[in-house]
């Protein structure tokens, strides 16, 4: 699998040192994780948890809080479209809920999970390391009666499959805001879809700078085809003007000497006719 990836370090928050690490990364376009969705996902939920999977997908396809997460490749992505692009959430920074759906919900499961409780959720601490484990603690110890209800799934995007599937992050989060009223309750969920909204701003705003960049150039092109055919002209008046000058010059001169050539014509018929 190639992946091209543009890494972003987003302090959402300067008050808060952990949340100053957080480093997302947004995919470039037309760049996949290796995960293409072509439809709408079947998304059913896992009992007893806030979190929806794809029994049907060839991948560790989920949808939590808003947002569809995918863990691909030793790596935990999330998006708040079906098929991407794909933002990379640190370890550090996946939320609980995600981290606690058990071994068996996972449809394309790492080798390493292999001999874990199917029950049970992923041994991350194991894979991930202590010092993961000490930032994290507590993240598999749960009241499984006091979890929270699952988000609202945003079917508003069954209509956009295909070709009518946006690309575009700024379109994508323009037709969220219209159709998806839903705000994440999650706090590691909101600064991934914070990260992702300031993303699309970002690029929106490149757009339009380079928009206004090829309209100034456009202009100052005009603005010089203008200023040459204005030059041309003048050039072509000062031409005009400068031959009217000549033949007005020349026009005496050809009346002198037809003045001359008269006197002489009359000078000889006088002296015939004195002899």
């Amino acid at each position: 699998m190639r992946s091209i990836l543009v890494a972003m370090a987003l302090v959402l928050f300067p008050l808060s040192p952990a949340q100053a690490q957080i480093s997302i990364q947004i995919g470039l376009p037309g760049i996949n994780i290796g995960i293409n969705q072509p439809v709408y996902p079947q998304l059913v939920q896992v009992p007893g948890y806030p979190v929806y999977y794809d029994p049907s997908a060839g991948s560790n396809y989920f949808f939590y809080d808003g947002l569809y997460w995918v863990y691909q490749g030793d790596n935990w992505y999330a998006s708040d479209w079906y098929n991407g692009p794909w933002a990379l959430v640190s370890p550090q920074f996946v939320p609980v809920f995600i981290l606690r759906v058990p071994v068996r919900y996972y449809r394309h499961p790492p080798a390493y999970f292999r001999g874990w409780q199917p029950e049970g959720p992923p041994r991350w601490g194991e894979h991930w390391g202590h010092d993961w484990e000490r930032h994290r603690g507590g993240w598999d110890r749960w009241d499984h009666a006091s979890a929270p209800r699952p988000a609202p799934l945003p079917v508003y995007q069954r209509e956009y499959s295909g070709d009518r599937y946006p690309q575009a992050p700024q379109q994508q989060q323009e037709l969220r805001s219209r159709n998806y009223t839903y705000k994440p309750s999650d706090a590691e969920v909101r600064r991934v879809d914070e990260a992702q909204a300031a993303k699309a701003q970002q690029q929106q705003q490149g757009k339009q700078q380079e928009q206004a960049k090829q309209q100034q150039q456009a202009q100052q092109q005009q603005q010089g085809k203008q200023q040459e055919q204005a030059k041309q002209q003048q050039k072509a008046q000062q031409q005009q003007q400068g031959k009217q000058q000549q033949e007005q010059h020349a026009q005496p001169a050809s009346q002198q000497k037809q003045d001359k050539g008269g006197e002489s014509k009359g000078q000889d018929k006088k002296q015939e006719h004195e002899q």
